[in-house]
């Protein structure tokens, strides 16, 4: 559910109503939030406790990496298109494409067993 409230993220450039505009970033940010809990919660669900730590750190780490390149990235892009449209689009539909990758490599949410 999280991944689809995100979504209609991708129109914020579109609307031509400030307020439009701000109910759909705020829609997309309780949508993250909510992402995040689960995506914390699920790590803690799947592995056992001596390593959540250890697993949540190293996701950190690679969010803040991809962080610090999709600053650059986006610079390129609206920097050749002269629009947000593509940036807000590809933004909102990545959390539907992480959900999608999920559930093909994650069948089931259990604890894994070593």
């Amino acid at each position: 559910m999280c991944a689809l409230i995100i979504l209609p993220v991708m129109f914020v450039s579109k609307v031509a109503d400030i307020w439009v505009a701000v109910a759909l970033i705020s829609l997309a940010a309780a949508g993250h939030q909510g992402w995040a809990s689960n995506i914390f919660t699920m790590v803690s669900d799947i592995y056992p406790k001596k390593v959540v730590a250890s697993v949540t750190g190293l996701s950190g780490f690679a969010g803040a990496v991809g962080g610090a390149l999709s600053a650059t990235f986006v610079g390129i892009v609206l920097g050749n298109t002269g629009s947000y449209f593509l940036i807000f689009m590809m933004a909102s539909s990545v959390y539907l494409v992480n959900w999608i990758i999920i559930k093909i490599f994650i069948y089931e949410i259990k604890p894994i067993r070593f």
